[in-house]
């Protein structure tokens, strides 16, 4: 059974025909899993999507079989049973498609080539960009309860952290109990491995959790996100055993400081460079703007990273029910690092943090 009621699935599927009618395409393979997700309601893995005016079929193998059938009564379910390269050729000349369009960021090299050649003059094969993740952007009553449903799990999880972090754990120690927190608590998976970065290792943004011993009197970075209903959560906390040294408390004010100042700035049609703006300005005021080296943040749904990508280089504008991460940074190499890692709702007025309720 579909996690979304057919009405909205119906309308997701018109907006993708829409822009597939703007760029003159009469078909569309679908090679993303969370774009298949999107589109049916099924979470589905190694499997294809091909939409036509006509039908539209889930392309699967035996593995998968019959969840699919139980699930996807509103679609023609093709098995692969030898070459998923005839079958969609084949797929395509019965609905007479003549161009088709593929996800040109998500089809392998190889899988372009064997389909070229399948299609030889008869169809054309014709790259697209991010077509169904632009619509993503946008999330739907039901997606943003299910986003705040994985952020509520995430939000438990750091507030037991804090709790239970004390020196002589060791990072992975403390990364292994955080996950049986969050598995109890009834998230379908993790959005990436979980980050514990202690001490000097809270310096590199994206540190792979080690043995290594926490100290009193130094930082612990906790990077950590779940997955509900196939959506996503992402925050990052750092935390402080022992007594708070005065380099470390300007540091962490910085960057909360500069967390607000975004934060309050968002709101229906501005800019999102303007938004990115509004951290790294205040951080190179204080001294700290080559400490900062990634965008102030990006969408996150489906896919942890998606868009709309916060970054100087985004001239796009807000729009109300974007989703996206505010996670201003200022790293010290050999000495800590400082990360505050929110999510945010855009609204008519403004934007809602997600993650309230985060000591």
């Amino acid at each position: 059974m579909s996690d979304f009621v057919k009405s909205e699935l119906d309308k997701r599927k018109k907006a993708v025909f829409v822009k597939l009618n703007e760029l003159d395409l009469d078909g569309f393979l679908v090679s993303s899993q969370p774009d298949i997700y999107y589109l049916t309601g099924f979470q589905s893995r190694d499997s294809y999507l091909l939409l036509t005016p006509k039908e539209s079929f889930f392309i699967t193998d035996f593995r998968y079989l019959h969840e699919a059938r139980k699930s996807l009564s509103n679609l023609s379910i093709k098995i692969i049973n030898g070459s998923l390269f005839k079958l969609v050729n084949k797929l395509c000349l019965s609905a007479k498609v003549t161009r088709l369009g593929f996800q040109a960021k998500n089809l392998l090299f190889g899988e372009y080539e064997k389909l070229s050649e399948q299609f030889q003059t008869k169809i054309r094969f014709i790259p697209t960009y991010d077509l169904i993740e632009t619509l993503r952007q946008i999330k739907s009553p039901q997606e943003i309860k299910f986003i705040k449903k994985a952020v509520a799990i995430t939000v438990g999880a750091l507030n037991y952290a804090k709790k239970i972090i004390q020196p002589g754990m060791k990072e992975y120690e403390l990364g292994l109990e955080l996950k049986r927190f969050i598995l109890e608590r009834g998230a379908g998976a993790f959005s990436f491995d979980i980050i514990v970065a202690s001490g000097p290792n809270s310096a590199f943004p994206h540190h792979i959790t080690t043995k290594r011993i926490i100290k009193n009197h130094q930082p612990v970075l906790i990077d950590m996100g779940v997955e509900f209903k196939g959506y996503k959560s992402d925050l990052t906390r750092v935390f402080f055993l022992g007594k708070m040294t005065p380099v470390f408390s300007r540091i962490y004010n910085i960057v909360q400081r500069a967390q607000g100042d975004s934060i309050r700035g968002i709101r229906p049609g501005i800019t999102i460079s303007k938004i990115d703006s509004f951290a790294r300005q205040y951080i190179a005021k204080e001294g700290y703007g080559r400490y900062f080296g990634h965008g102030l943040g990006h969408g996150i749904g489906l896919q942890v990273h998606e868009s709309p990508h916060i970054s100087s280089k985004n001239k796009n504008r807000l729009i109300p029910g974007m989703i996206f991460t505010i996670e201003p940074a200022i790293y010290l190499p050999g000495q800590f690092g400082i990360r505050l890692e929110d999510m945010v709702l855009v609204t008519k007025r403004g934007a809602q943090i997600l993650s309230d309720g985060l000591d």
